[in-house]
C-alpha cells in the first residue's frame, strides 16, 4: 500500500532519518542526577550500568527483558514504517542475548490523518512481531501532531548468559551485522535524492531482524564479552559506550566497514541528518580520524542508524566459527588496543 500520492509520512516527521532521538550528551546531563532508593537485587541490569534493555532475574534459571522504543517515519509507505519500527525495538531484545516473548504497540497519531495507513503501519509491526516467533499483546495510542509507532517489549534470557555493553578487553576483535548508512539514505529518502534500488536495499536492511546474528553471539559463548546494537548515537556512540564501560580504547578500519550502496555519494551531496550533527558534537573530543578520510567519510562514522546491526567485541580465537555460521554476516571492522585507567579518557581511532 504506497500513499506517496495521497500524504508522504516522512513530511510530517519533525526528524526523519534521525529517529528524533535526544541526544547522547542531553540524556546523559538527564540522567546524571538521578539516584534511585530500594533498587531490588533482582534487577541485574537498570540505570546503575546503561545498557540496551533492563533485565529482571525471576529465578536462577529465567530473567526478564523490557525495553520499548518508537519514533516518527523514516519512510513514506506506512507498512514497512510499521515493519521498521518493530524491528527496531525487537533488536534491544536481541542485543542483550534474549528471546522476545511479547510486544506492546505504542501509537501517536494526528487526529487528522486516515485510520486506514495506522493499520498498515501496526500491519508492518505484526508481521515482523511474528517473524520473531512472539505476539502483539495489547498497546496504548495517543492522539499527537506527528505520528510515530514503536513497541515496549518483554523478552527472556537465562541470567548467566546476558549480554552486556561493558567487558571488552584489550586485543578483541570488533565485528557488525550489518551496514552501516540508513540515516544518509533515509535522509535522501526524504530530500528526493535517493535511488530506489539503494533506499530498497536500506529497508531490507532495517526490517531484518538481529535474532539469528544474537543466537550466534550467545552460542559462541563466553568469549563475546561486550554487545551492543548500533542505533541513533552511531557506531562512534555506541562503540564509544561499550569502550567506556570497558574502560578500553577501539580501533576501526574504514576500509572494512560495510556500507550501504553508494553512501559516500550521498554523503558528499549533503544528505546529513540532523542526529549526525549532535552525535559529532558529543563525541569530537574522543574520536580521532586518519588525515586521508575526507568530512564525509567522517560523516558516517556519526550517522544514526535506525534497525542497525550488532555489535560486538570478542576473543580473536572464536571469529573463525562466528564467521562461518550460516544465516547471519558478521564484517570484522576493527579491534580493542588497550586497557585504560579510569581517569583516562576514551579514545576512538579510525583509520
Amino acid at each position: 500500500m504506497s500513499l506517496q500520492q495521497e500524504i508522504r509520512l516522512t513530511e510530517l516527521a519533525g526528524c526523519a532519518g534521525c529517529a528524533a532521538k535526544i541526544g547522547a550528551e542531553t540524556l546523559a546531563k538527564v540522567l546524571s542526577p538521578l539516584r534511585q532508593r530500594n533498587v531490588p537485587p533482582q534487577l541485574l541490569v537498570g540505570l546503575g550500568a546503561i545498557d540496551d534493555a533492563a533485565v529482571y532475574r525471576v529465578n536462577d534459571q529465567q530473567a526478564i527483558i523490557s525495553t520499548a522504543d518508537f519514533f516518527p517515519p523514516v519512510v513514506n509507505d506506512p507498512y514497512t514504517f510499521g515493519a521498521i519500527a518493530a524491528a527496531n525495538a525487537l533488536s534491544d531484545v536481541y542485543a542483550m542475548g534474549g528471546q522476545v516473548l511479547m510486544a506492546i504497540n505504542l501509537v501517536a497519531w494526528p487526529e487528522n490523518l486516515d485510520t486506514s495507513i495506522l493499520s498498515e503501519v501496526l500491519r508492518g509491526g505484526m508481521e515482523i512481531v511474528e517473524q520473531a516467533g512472539s505476539a502483539i499483546a495489547g498497546g496504548h495510542s495517543i492522539m499527537d501532531d506527528e505520528p510515530k509507532y514503536g513497541l515496549a517489549v518483554t523478552g527472556m534470557v537465562h541470567p548467566d548468559h546476558i549480554l552486556t555493553k561493558g567487558g571488552a578487553r584489550s586485543g578483541d576483535l570488533l565485528i557488525l551485522s550489518k551496514p552501516l548508512g540508513t540515516g544518509l539514505l533515509t535522509t535522501a529518502h526524504k530530500q528526493g535524492k535517493a535511488q530506489p534500488e539503494d533506499i530498497q536495499a536500506a529497508i531490507q536492511s532495517m526490517t531484518r531482524l538481529n535474532r539469528r546474528a544474537s543466537e550466534v553471539l550467545v552460542q559462541a559463548g563466553k568469549g563475546v564479552h561486550a554487545v551492543t546494537d548500533i542505533t541513533g548515537f552511531s557506531l562512534s556512540g555506541h562503540a564509544w559506550e561499550m569502550a567506556t564501560q570497558s574502560r578500553t580504547n577501539m580501533r576501526f578500519y574504514f576500509s572494512q566497514l560495510p556500507l550501504l550502496p553508494n553512501l559516500q555519494r550521498y554523503a558528499e551531496a549533503g544528505c546529513i541528518p540532523g542526529g549526525t550533527k549532535r552525535n559529532e558534537q558529543h563525541l569530537k573530543s574522543s574520536v580521532r580520524f586518519a588525515d586521508h578520510l575526507t568530512p564525509s567519510q567522517q560523516a558516517i562514522l556519526f550517522d544514526p542508524q535506525t534497525s542497525g546491526g550488532l555489535f560486538a567485541a570478542i576473543a580473536p580465537e572464536l571469529w573463525p566459527q562466528i564467521q562461518a555460521q550460516e544465516g547471519v554476516h558478521f564484517e570484522l571492522i576493527g579491534e580493542v588496543t588497550d586497557s585504560i585507567e579510569a581517569s583516562q579518557n576514551v579514545l576512538l581511532s579510525i583509520e
